[in-house]
């Protein structure tokens, strides 16, 4: 396509920016840059098929030169596996698959040694239906011990126990059909928001918060660096477990009101930190996974002075191109919607507050492929243009595995290629409505979370350098020329792209530190925003142009003789006014101001 657009385009960039976001940013974790691992699929070093640690050990020196600060550990806990391990059956101890105790000593010991923290992956809404603390509750009985560490309920009166309609509400779960599984044995059903094998602890018990405590404590005395908390805004249920609304074309409830930061929530954090997180010596994160949070309950989730976490994952941004129908119903995202978003967290969290910014993780399809252009001509660049964007927001960015190298979402021909759960119960669900089959895997291949499982690209030998055995889920094929080992050599790749990122927010404290302004909030190609530093007198620029044409950008006066820091495209040209932005262009520019 051609690099130029007519006139009738271009864009002024307003003098003065519209919003200012302000505020000093002085934790240790504000500069640096979290690489989640998920290790099932990251690097096999046994010919079994699946990642373990011993493989994540072997693979640390790439993420050594990648410069990444910290590194998010998926759940490598003993588990049943139904929802990849997000199922623990016993807090204190590794999987077989993933190796023993003594290889996570190893791999703490070497991350360490290379200057890098690991938080660890924290699942406590909900514990597997094998943990030794659900077993004792349910096969106790009503009336036994431990009964209340988990959420049972008695049948609907009038209603026939273990039938449709006797469900104690109407709650959906999130991995579809109903929140609720009758335990003929007991004569009562269990809530799990998720799986049928994922029953949701009782935080109201005092006895259930002091054991995810003191098992929080042993992993921070073997040394860990912090947690990332699964659903944790979850915990709290309202009292009484009302009925939801059931919203058009719906067969359960919608529970959320009803458990998404619900009455106690913030007391069962503030107590969590207390008990375990004060009074440490080391520096240590916390990071809230929490759907359907706001911007004003984020205010006070991240507010140092309440002490309950440091940082939140918000998920409006990642529903912004789904339809009423949920994540598999896909529509096309709209720039000026993420824009919108983006922009007001930012603005919203001011100074008391911090984002996690994210596009992708192992919940996300791959984001080349789902904001980018995949296509063969702008996989590189546009992959480049929404790190570029992201990691030059105010917060702390966080790399999933291969997005540094611009992975995609794999060519899933049939339903027999996908593995979670979630996919294939809604595939289940879906044709038991008389959905036509190839509707529902045209959502799974867009949405799907198998998208990011798919095994990490090494090199481009049979299975991409990530196993010598047969892998759990099938190597996408453009391995062969999307790999780690082709980019390091190439000084132009994704992943140095995501290097020189990197080093930008660990040398350049306007990244960190700097106003955000976003500019031209109502253009659909044009994302575009200036960082201000005004204690050290630096400003940057950021333009990136969404799109597959070129787009001509008028500049406000005095950043012509802009310095250039980083750009997506070989031998930048000095900025002009206008300056038109190549095909999923990205520059970011520095100057100095007074005032």
């Amino acid at each position: 396509m051609p690099d130029g657009l007519p006139g009738d385009v271009r864009e002024e960039l307003p003098e003065e920016p519209p919003e200012n976001v302000t505020g000093p940013a002085d934790s240790w974790w504000s500069d640096a840059v979290v690489y989640q691992i998920y290790p099932r699929s990251f690097a096999d070093s046994n010919a079994d098929g699946i990642g373990d640690l011993r493989g994540v050990i072997e693979r640390l020196d790439h993420l050594s030169r990648l410069g990444v600060d910290v590194l998010w550990l998926s759940p490598v806990y003993p588990s049943p596996h139904d929802d990849n391990g997000y199922d623990i059956s016993d807090y204190q101890d590794i999987d077989p698959l993933f190796g023993t105790l003594a290889d996570f000593d190893r791999l703490l010991a070497a991350v360490h040694e290379r200057g890098m923290k690991l938080v660890m992956d924290l699942v406590v809404n909900h514990t597997s239906d094998e943990h030794p603390w659900f077993t004792a509750s349910r096969d106790g009985g009503p009336g036994g011990p431990q009964r209340d560490w988990y959420i049972w309920r008695p049948p609907r009166e009038g209603r026939e126990p273990g039938t449709p309609g006797a469900e104690p509400n109407n709650w959906g779960s999130f991995f579809s059909g109903p929140a609720w599984t009758y335990d003929e044995a007991g004569g009562e059903y269990y809530l799990h928001l998720f799986s049928r094998k994922q029953p949701d602890l009782n935080w109201d018990n005092p006895e259930v918060r002091q054991a995810v405590y003191a098992m929080m404590r042993w992993w921070l005395d073997r040394g860990v660096d912090g947690f990332r908390m699964d659903v944790i805004n979850l915990i709290s249920k309202t009292p009484g477990l009302p009925d939801g609304p059931v919203h058009e074309g719906g067969r359960y409830g919608d529970g959320s009101a009803h458990y998404v930061c619900g009455p106690r929530i913030h007391d069962h954090l503030a107590e969590m930190h207390r008990e375990v997180f004060a009074g440490r010596p080391r520096r240590l994160l916390t990071v809230g996974e929490m759907p359907g949070v706001t911007v004003e309950e984020t205010r006070l989730f991240t507010d140092p002075a309440r002490r309950e976490v440091d940082m939140v994952f918000q998920f409006e941004h990642v529903g912004l191109d789904q339809g009423p129908g949920g994540k598999f119903d896909v529509r096309p995202l709209r720039l000026t919607d993420l824009k919108a978003s983006l922009g007001r967290w930012q603005t919203g969290l001011g100074e008391r507050g911090w984002n996690s910014l994210y596009f992708s993780n192992h919940d996300q399809p791959r984001v080349v492929s789902r904001f980018g252009d995949d296509s063969p001509a702008h996989r590189d660049r546009s992959a480049k243009l929404l790190a570029t964007v992201l990691h030059l927001h105010r917060g702390t960015p966080y790399v999933y595995q291969g997005e540094e190298l611009g992975m995609a979402n794999a060519p899933f021909a049939s339903i027999g290629d996908f593995r979670d759960i979630e996919s294939l119960n809604h595939h289940r669900d879906q044709l038991a409505l008389g959905i036509d089959e190839e509707q529902i895997l045209a959502g799974l291949r867009a949405r799907g979370r198998d998208n990011a499982r798919t095994p990490m690209q090494w090199d481009a030998t049979e299975h991409a350098g990530f196993t010598a055995g047969t892998p759990w889920i099938a190597v996408n094929p453009d391995h062969e020329h999307v790999n780690a080992e082709a980019q390091l050599t190439d000084p132009d790749s994704v992943f140095h792209h995501y290097r020189r990122l990197i080093e930008l927010r660990h040398t350049e404290p306007a990244v960190t530190h700097g106003d955000f302004h976003m500019l031209h909030p109502d253009h659909e190609q044009l994302y575009a925003f200036t960082r201000h530093d005004r204690e050290r007198g630096v400003e940057l620029l950021v333009l990136a142009n969404f799109g597959g044409t070129g787009l001509a950008v008028g500049l406000p006066d005095g950043w012509e003789a802009a310095e250039t820091l980083l750009a997506n495209v070989p031998a930048p040209a000095p900025l002009t006014n206008p300056y038109t932005l190549r095909p999923w262009e990205a520059r970011v520019h520095r100057r100095r101001v007074t005032g």
